[in-house]
């Protein structure tokens, strides 16, 4: 199906909003037609008109003067408002029912696309993509057809008056239509690499401007002014290309419907020194012209933002068009009753079908209420492993079962509705502390949101906030610590109450004594549910039912800590660097 006709399908709901606009509109602009026939009429019947006396013409004129004065005065003012507000209203909801579409959409795409996906190009699709679109509604389905009617209109009131001159005002209409198709039959593609390239721009711009403080430590001003260049230069190159071709475009075309009135003029006075035209009507078809060759002008315009509207829809249904890689199955059920025993049955992972597997032959059998702890190395799958309980990539091959059922036969939403998930860089959003706590399950109540708070040891510093928790907390959860962004993204999965937890090092980034104190929150927050730590600090991570030492993709080590120190291998080997480097960093 063509961009055009899926972007219909959200157009069809406001179809009598559309025609309602455009019956107002052929109303509003058929009231202007009028006045060549007003010129003919003072001209020939009352100007020109020697047998009416002064008094008599007078009197014409102002009854004439005075209709059209009701007409432009107070007819046309409301006609033109209903007529601008009714175009706003119907194509401003259309877009918002787009971008509605759009970020529910967003919302179902996996991990795996935000991983390879510039957060910039997909704000350039929901933003300005489908701002673009708009043209499309008022000018392609709405003042398209105002024109069209406009001219019908025009040529119907011609011919009433001179056949002959009519004819050769419409003369020049196939060669006009010949260079519109010509011209504009390019300017979709140009249009297309036009908006990409603003699209990288935004991209790139986004991405330096989260990262200035990178930049400003290292110093780089100079070389990122000098790459942000590179990718402006790229947008203008593309834009002078668009707007060489559209130059050439206006310039044929408006060349068309500029010679145009000039032909009538000189015919028609041809026909006024033949005796065949009276004068009033000469100057009445000169006035039709304009209303004629306005309006083909207006197309010419609405041909650019509509070739912009086109390429635009090509972006936002190409973006529309990516696959999920996490859906459910025809059949899915949902996730009720958990009770939390957990089983890797021969799992193996690759990002990429093209890549090596980064988790093989995995086999793990977890009971409820057990706590297990993930270590070794950065990069041998540790993150990679938890990330597949919630659903966040599926396995290449074999399968994970929570009690008993493949994963893969529950509703995503609601196997994740059942999971708890605190990440090493958890990311809180600009609105206040409350706000991001009920993250956690937005319809709790503010008692239930202090005890989650205190039970994250995360109260007693909320309070001592500027507003409480009403406190903003900044983009990213920027005016607050790294320990304090960890407590309330704990407060917020207290606050969720949910029988399986993950713990993707939750506390590698924080300092020891940081740690130390949210340690303890998350050990109150594991009790009683099924738990995975991924730990970097060994240290953290004793108190484990199991031990899982991931290397290289499969499981090399498993058993209590006591155990693994006394058969020294892997872990013993880790486990005493890691003390080595801790008694060192201490004694400095």
């Amino acid at each position: 199906m063509s961009s055009i006709r899926r972007y219909l399908q959200f157009v069809k709901p406001y179809r009598l909003q559309i025609i309602g606009t455009i019956i107002i509109g052929v109303i509003k602009f058929s009231i202007p037609l009028i006045i060549p026939l007003l010129i003919k009429y003072v001209v020939d019947d009352i100007v020109g008109n020697h047998s009416l006396s002064y008094d008599e013409k007078v009197n014409k004129l102002i009854l004439i003067m005075g209709v059209m004065i009701v007409i432009f005065v107070i007819l046309r003012p409301p006609i033109e408002y209903y007529r601008q507000y009714f175009a706003q209203w119907t194509s401003s909801k259309i877009l918002y029912d787009i971008r509605d579409t759009m970020y529910t959409h967003i919302q179902k795409l996996s991990f795996k696309y935000f991983s390879n996906t510039r957060v910039g190009e997909i704000i350039s699709r929901v933003i300005n993509d489908v701002e673009q679109t708009k043209t499309f509604v008022i000018s392609g389905l709405m003042n398209l057809w105002l024109d069209i009617a406009t001219i019908v209109i025009a040529i119907i009131f011609m011919f009433s008056m001179n056949v002959k001159l009519t004819v050769v005002s419409v003369l020049l209409f196939p060669l006009y239509a010949f260079s519109v198709r010509y011209f504009f039959g390019n300017l979709r593609k140009l249009t297309r690499n036009r908006s990409q390239a603003l699209a990288e721009v935004q991209s790139y711009l986004h991405e330096r401007v989260q990262g200035m403080p990178v930049i400003k430590s290292f110093a780089i001003e100079e070389y990122e002014q000098t790459q942000f260049d590179k990718q402006n230069k790229n947008f203008l190159e593309k834009a002078l290309q668009h707007t060489s071709w559209n130059a050439k475009a206006f310039s044929a075309v408006n060349t068309i419907t500029d010679i145009a009135p000039i032909i009538v003029i000189g015919y028609s006075a041809y026909l006024v020194i033949q005796d065949q035209l009276s004068l009033g009507t000469m100057v009445a078809f000169f006035a039709y012209i304009d209303k004629l060759y306005n309006p083909l002008r207006r197309l010419v315009n609405s041909s650019t933002t509509i070739t912009q509207s086109f390429a635009s829809m090509d972006r936002v249904f190409e973006f529309l068009d990516e696959k999920y890689d996490i859906i459910d199955i025809p059949d899915a059920r949902v996730c009720s009753q958990v009770n939390g025993d957990i089983s890797f049955e021969k799992v193996s992972f690759s990002y990429d079908k093209k890549e090596d597997l980064v988790l093989k032959d995995i086999s793990l059998e977890v009971k409820k209420g057990e706590t297990i702890a993930l270590v070794g190395m950065s990069g041998g799958g540790k993150s990679t492993f938890v990330s597949l309980i919630p659903r966040f990539y599926d396995v290449t091959s074999g399968r994970i079962t929570l009690d008993g059922e493949d994963i893969r036969q529950f509703k995503v939403q609601t196997l994740r509705d059942k999971i708890g998930v605190v990440f090493q860089d958890n990311i809180l959003f600009s609105e206040s502390v409350r706000d991001n706590i009920l993250l956690g399950k937005p319809n709790a109540t503010d008692e239930e949101v202090y005890r989650a708070a205190k039970s994250a040891n995360a109260h007693e510093f909320i309070l001592n906030l500027s507003d409480g928790y009403n406190t903003r907390v900044g983009e990213r959860g920027v005016k607050l610590s790294g320990g304090q962004k960890q407590r309330v993204a704990i407060a917020r999965v207290f606050l969720k109450n949910p029988p399986i937890l993950i713990l993707d090092e939750a506390t590698s980034a924080l300092d020891l004594e940081s740690e130390h104190s949210i340690q303890e929150s998350l050990e109150e927050l594991a009790k009683d549910r099924t738990t995975f730590i991924v730990a970097h600090r060994l240290s953290t991570i004793t108190h484990a039912n199991r031990i899982v030492l991931i290397e290289h993709g499969q499981i090399v080590e498993i058993g209590t800590h006591d155990e693994l120190m006394t058969k020294q291998g892997n872990y013993y080997k880790l486990f005493q660097v890691q003390q080595l480097e801790q008694t060192k960093t201490e004694a400095e």
